[in-house]
């Protein structure tokens, strides 16, 4: 199977390689990095030539629809456009109706996993789009992750992963309150996570990424907050989040409330590079006023 592959950063080249790896003929295209042992294009369109799929890993939703102006007209009928990127759900359904009118199958397949993961081939698929398209990529999903998820049509892989970063940026910032609570009230933050982690406060961000350094198992908070999940890439999928709750007239005011706070924590005080649970030591030094 031939596969052209646009976008080569920081997920997309380890993506990438780990199929050429598997034996598949990769072309890739970035406009920006040449990342070495893999097969690289001039332009997007010269990736795209002769592809069964093509596999995008975009930054938002602008770039995914001009991307997809420039390399659906020159995809061969039948082909798959398998987009991988974290964007609105808005974008993502706009390219799928461009897309069939072209006679191209499209699959919204954002990730979870971060950046090891996609080293790793360790990701999970969160996939919309037409359940023909997703059996034939079956196969790449198997190499570049560990499960891929189908739910549903077009745009429902994005609406699968903004719900899900909204529970965990809500439930990390709960997370953060409670143990600078449980400091204040003099609790010891080993004998809180022995009673949380294993009773009703359970969660992902307590048990398997606990924001205390020294606390569970390791996790970036052990290594200075170098980040796992960068605090500004949470910050874009909440405000993803709240953009389709507006398009959907949903209520989420915890969502919205963890927006904020990830806002004033990335913007105001310039902690975006760290990973999302360092909202700990924010609320550490912070009192109630």
């Amino acid at each position: 199977m031939k596969i052209g592959f646009i976008g080569l950063g920081n997920m997309g080249a380890p993506m990438a390689a780990n199929l050429a790896a598997a034996g598949y003929d990769v072309t890739g295209f970035d406009t920006v990095a040449a990342p070495e042992g893999l097969t690289l294009a001039k332009t997007a369109l010269k990736a795209v030539e002769g592809a069964e799929i093509v596999i995008t890993m975009l930054p938002n939703g602008a770039i995914l629809r001009d991307v997809a102006a420039e390399i659906l007209p020159a995809m061969r009928t039948g082909s798959i456009l398998l987009d991988c990127s974290t964007v609105d759900v808005a974008s993502t359904r706009a390219v799928a109706e461009v897309a069939a009118k072209e006679g191209i199958a499209t699959l919204d397949a954002p990730v979870s996993g971060g950046i090891g993961g996609a080293q790793g081939g360790t990701l999970t698929f969160m996939v919309g789009g037409d359940t023909e398209a997703f059996e034939k990529a079956g196969p790449l999903f198997d190499i570049m992750g560990q499960k891929a998820v189908h739910c549903g049509a077009a745009g429902n892989g994005q609406a699968a992963k903004i719900c899900n970063n909204m529970i965990l940026g809500i439930t990390m910032i709960g997370t953060c309150e409670a143990f600078a609570l449980a400091d204040k009230l003099g609790l010891n933050r080993q004998a809180m996570f022995d009673v949380v982690s294993t009773s009703s406060g359970y969660s992902w961000s307590m048990n398997a990424y606990c924001p205390a350094p020294g606390i569970g198992p390791k996790s970036p908070s052990d290594n200075d907050y170098t980040p796992g999940f960068a605090a500004a890439l949470m910050l874009k999928d909440l405000r993803l989040s709240q953009e389709a709750a507006g398009d959907a007239d949903a209520d989420t005011p915890l969502g919205e409330a963890a927006t904020e706070l990830y806002r004033m924590f990335v913007e105001d005080e310039g902690q975006g590079a760290k990973d999302f649970s360092a909202m700990l030591p924010r609320f550490e030094g912070r009192g109630r006023g």
